[in-house]
């Protein structure tokens, strides 16, 4: 029996990085939902079809098969068969998905496939809807938030160490905004499922999120 974990939250809670520790301890899949949308972009791409194209676009996206694997140690994301790890960073590949990911059919497609892997593999995977909507029977769902303050202040560290200006009180109400206009969004927005356990981290280490999820896991 597979087994799996959604971790929910809001924008800078830190679900990726924590979802991906999970996954490396456990030796689970982390389903990246994002290179997910990324390989059906460049799956669009090659049919020749454009951003603004939303009919063509809902026919065409249902002929895409994608997964994602671990192969030496590496998550391989699978289009049709093929590794398109080295394809999907690009700039056009990033605005098509940008593009297409708001197109109905392509979600229900991607939720289908993101079902399929949590059927027959062990997964941690994380975003906004994922207990309510897409892993509605995970095992175990967090909802992982932490306080507009804190998520600000991880932000604005992240990009004073990369070299860039940055100031707390703008990156905190951008934050403030993007949580309102997700917890308002017509199509699954965020939430927080009633059988998820809520773990706030602005007084938490990675580490200490990571160990106490891990501990509800097992």
């Amino acid at each position: 029996m597979s087994y799996s974990i959604a971790i929910d939250g809001p924008a800078g809670a830190g679900k990726s990085t924590i979802a991906k520790r999970i996954a490396k301890q456990k030796g689970y899949i982390y389903v990246d939902t994002g290179a997910m949308y990324r390989a059906m972009a460049l799956f669009l791409i090659r049919e020749n079809i454009t951003a603004d194209e939303s009919e063509k676009i809902s026919a065409k996206c249902k002929e895409a098969d994608i997964s994602i694997e671990y192969r030496d140690g590496e998550q391989i994301v699978l289009l049709n068969g093929e590794n398109v790890n080295g394809l999907i960073r690009t700039e056009e590949v990033g605005n098509m998905a940008s593009a297409s990911s708001v197109n109905g059919d392509v979600r229900k497609k991607l939720v289908e496939l993101q079902q399929k892997l949590a059927a027959t593999t062990d997964v941690v995977m994380d975003g906004r809807d994922i207990g309510t909507c897409v892993l509605p029977n995970a095992d175990l769902k967090i909802y992982l938030t932490a306080s507009s303050r804190v998520r600000a202040e991880r932000r604005y560290k992240e990009l004073i160490e990369k070299g860039m200006t940055a100031e707390l009180d703008k990156i905190e109400q951008d934050i403030i905004e993007r949580d309102y206009r997700d917890m308002n969004r017509e199509i699954s927005p965020l939430k927080q499922a009633e059988d998820a356990i809520l773990v706030d981290s602005s007084d938490m280490t990675i580490e200490e999120v990571v160990s106490k999820i891990i501990s509800l896991a097992s």
